[in-house]
């Protein structure tokens, strides 16, 4: 495994992160129900593979997957950089809606009350004393920065997080927010069938110094495989909403594996391991927060860091998609 700094931080994380939005269920990830047990099997494939990083969130299950981690990580806490969120909750105390699910109305709120009292719950949820990192879920306007960073920023000083960070933001949101805290990490979507915002945010965030932690790279199972493109999920399931799902992306992406053969037959590696060579290489300070729930899935994605491309293979591989690139993926 190779680690890298989480910004300014004194922080040492894994490049490969453990993604776990599918760990809470709920009707937007339908095949798959997890128990303790599968928790707990989870992180032991990540110590044995060296992923110390796991994110989550509050509202990924509505609580369901920070409350099977913190029963995972008993016993093991310091074993591992714990990342959650605020910002989205499902109390019905003020902020702006931002969606319904589930029979909970969720809404976001980057108000100092409510990044506290996020804060708080994720910390009883995750049965832990602090949170090493706590990622705003969805940067929102119509609270100051200054009010948000300060809560952040206080929070720090009580030891209840340790570093803090954006996600769905733009790099015009980093600047604002490391004028009055410092800023270690933004998450952001990134793939090679939609790359356009990443590249835009590389460079702000090589002047910060902070770390582009990229979700999205294997479009939630598009990237891995032709098979993949036979599946049919729920209306509710996130996967029945990209667009890939389309007729008209089909032969597309049948062209794109067909090209990218040779490639992972030289590599030996997967499709899926190929994707994500290739998105580790574009940019030095990336992290790959990637949702596994299998070792093979584990093991598959740790084989991605030694998969080393040439700029021309690069190029290549996203010739064979610019056809159907897209500025945004909207889910």
């Amino acid at each position: 495994m190779k680690y890298q700094k989480l910004g300014n931080s004194d922080i040492d994380v894994s490049r490969i992160s453990l993604g776990t939005w599918g760990l809470g269920g709920g009707s937007v990830w339908t095949d798959f129900n997890s128990s303790k047990e599968d928790a707990v099997k989870l992180l032991d494939t990540c110590q044995k593979y060296g992923i110390n990083y796991i994110d989550t969130a509050p509202v990924y299950g509505t609580g369901e997957s920070e409350i099977l981690l913190g029963k995972a990580l008993k016993g093991r806490r310091d074993a591992f950089v714990v990342q959650t969120k605020c910002s989205l909750n499902w109390r019905n105390e003020g902020g702006n809606f931002h969606y319904s699910r589930d029979g909970y109305t969720v809404n976001n709120d980057t108000g100092a009350k409510a990044v506290r009292k996020d804060v708080e719950d994720s910390l009883k949820r995750l049965q832990t004393d602090y949170i090493d990192s706590i990622i705003v879920h969805y940067v929102c306007k119509d609270w100051p920065v200054e009010e948000t960073v300060t809560a952040l920023e206080q929070l720090k000083k009580e030891g209840k997080i340790r570093t803090y960070g954006l996600s769905n933001s733009q790099p015009s949101d980093l600047i604002a927010y490391d004028q009055y805290g410092d800023v270690s990490v933004v998450q952001e979507f990134f793939s090679i069938l939609s790359p356009f915002h990443g590249r835009e945010y590389f460079p702000v965030c090589e002047k910060n110094n902070t770390v582009f932690q990229v979700y999205g790279v294997l479009e939630e199972g598009f990237l891995t495989s032709p098979e993949f493109l036979e599946k049919r999920f729920k209306a509710t399931d996130i996967r029945s909403r990209i667009p890939w799902c389309e007729e008209k992306y089909r032969k597309p992406l049948l062209d794109m594996f067909e090209a990218w053969k040779p490639l992972c037959e030289k590599h030996g590696c997967s499709y899926a391991a190929l994707v994500e060579a290739w998105a580790l290489a574009q940019y030095e300070n990336l992290n790959l927060l990637v949702g596994m729930r299998k070792e093979s899935s584990v093991a598959d994605t740790v084989r991605s860091l030694d998969v080393t491309l040439s700029k021309e293979e690069m190029e290549f591989m996203e010739d064979a998609v610019r056809s159907i690139q897209v500025p945004v993926l909207d889910k």
